[in-house]
């Protein structure tokens, strides 16, 4: 595999690192929050992470720096900073890796944010499942108080931290940033109407940056090297690496810190060692289960924020699933509305009702009981969705719809004239229920 610049994955990349405390700093940890307490004010930390350039890695690329300036700076009364570090998009894995080989990257990252915004309270609300990251967090919030890196009075300059680990309990609408706001209230976890935002009326009704895990840990980096050197790496219009999650039918499946903008052929072949028997491509899910899929004509695509939304699908968390020749496009649909119905959470009609209805759609097709109608019915249901929901969550689950019907509609009539799945012959009527 070529070698490549490594900026999240160069301290776990050394033999022997475990992510101590002590480990961290003998590599230069925590050096940028005493910098920025020492050296900068807010509005300074805010500049460098704005000319950096740096794009929100959860999901939609909003410009980090952007996005803090947002705060009232006039604002009288507390401020918050939430690390979104529920990981539930389908195919990613990329936050808990960061959270359990090296979390002080993604706390200091955390500490800055809160300096910049003027924030004296931060909570990591971490998916429920991850009984591993939540005590290795734990552990090290408590190396970092012990050490004087969080709590009172920071290195004399009158800056106070306190850090708090909320664990939810494994619904994929908490990712989404108003919904876990919810939820870290003691409420059902549904997305709030936006406006407002909440940069102004966020957490308990105060304003609140939400930043995603891999967002934070590059902040230090970017404070100590300078957001010129963290230009030098990807696009213009999307800096830095990012930590691809690759998964499916590769040779080499895992998680991998590359440049953004390198092409999706180099990652699938070069980094991940190509398909599973050397079988032909079929289709990718570039960002998630909610970023359309891309056909093998779109392999040349630079994976940067702009150019997937360019060829009609989006970056998303970067979690790369690879599907082969021998894949029911049909199947891989029916699977991934499966879980968008199950984890709907209910608010809005649209989105609630309309994911039932293209699923029992799907299993008709997918179970040979399929009409010639079904595939305008489908697109119709989609129109119904798109749009039309507090949050993106309705537009997310008609992504994979509309994209393999788009590429792969040959494939959907075939299941309907030959009533059954040709991938999967023994698949039975009872699908259809």
């Amino acid at each position: 595999m070529p070698k490549y610049e490594q900026i999240l994955f160069n301290n776990m990349s050394k033999a022997g690192y475990t992510g101590s405390l002590k480990e961290y700093e003998a590599v230069g940890g925590y050096t940028a929050f005493k910098k920025v307490l020492k050296e900068y004010s807010s509005s300074d930390v805010i500049d460098i992470v704005k000319k950096s350039g740096l794009r929100g890695r959860g999901g939609a690329g909003f410009p980090a720096g952007l996005k803090w300036s947002f705060i009232p700076k006039d604002h009288v009364g507390p401020r918050y900073l939430c690390c979104n570090a529920d990981e539930s998009e389908p195919g990613t894995y990329k936050d808990r890796q960061l959270m359990e080989f090296d979390p002080h990257q993604m706390l200091e990252g955390m500490a800055i944010c809160c300096y910049a915004i003027g924030a004296q309270t931060a909570y990591i609300y971490i998916r429920g499942e991850f009984d591993l990251g939540a005590e290795i967090l734990e552990n090290a919030i408590q190396e970092a108080y012990k050490a004087k890196l969080v709590g009172k009075d920071l290195f004399g300059s009158g800056f106070n931290l306190d850090i708090y680990v909320h664990r939810g309990a494994g619904a994929y609408i908490c990712g989404e940033e108003t919904a876990l706001l919810e939820s870290l209230e003691g409420k059902r976890g549904k997305p709030r109407i936006k406006p407002p935002f909440p940069a102004i009326n966020g957490l308990y009704q105060e304003p609140t940056v939400i930043n995603n895990v891999e967002t934070l840990a590059n902040v230090p980096y970017i404070i100590n090297k300078g957001p010129e050197w963290f230009r030098t790496i990807g696009t213009e219009k999307s800096p830095g690496t990012k930590v691809f999650s690759v998964s499916g039918h590769v040779k080499k499946p895992g998680n991998y810190e590359l440049p953004l903008g390198i092409p999706l052929r180099e990652i699938i072949y070069d980094v991940a060692g190509g398909i599973l028997g050397d079988k032909q491509l079929k289709a990718v899910i570039p960002g998630g289960a909610s970023a359309p899929m891309m056909p093998p004509d779109q392999l040349d695509t630079p994976m940067d924020f702009d150019s997937v939304a360019a060829v009609g699908s989006m970056l998303g968390s970067a979690a790369i699933t690879v599907m082969d020749e021998d894949t029911c496009i049909v199947w891989a649909a029916m699977n991934l509305m499966e879980f968008f119905y199950h984890e709907s959470c209910g608010q809005c009609t649209p989105c609630r009702e309309g994911s039932g209805w293209i699923l029992q759609i799907l299993r008709r097709i997918e179970g040979g009981e399929g009409r010639h109608s079904d595939l305008d019915q489908l697109l119709e249901l989609c129109t119904r969705i798109g749009g039309r929901t507090v949050c993106a969550f309705g537009d997310a689950e008609i992504g994979p719809i509309l994209s393999t019907i788009k590429h792969f509609r040959s494939e959907y009539e075939r299941h309907i004239e030959e009533k059954g799945c040709p991938f999967h012959p023994n698949a039975t009527l009872s699908m259809a229920h």
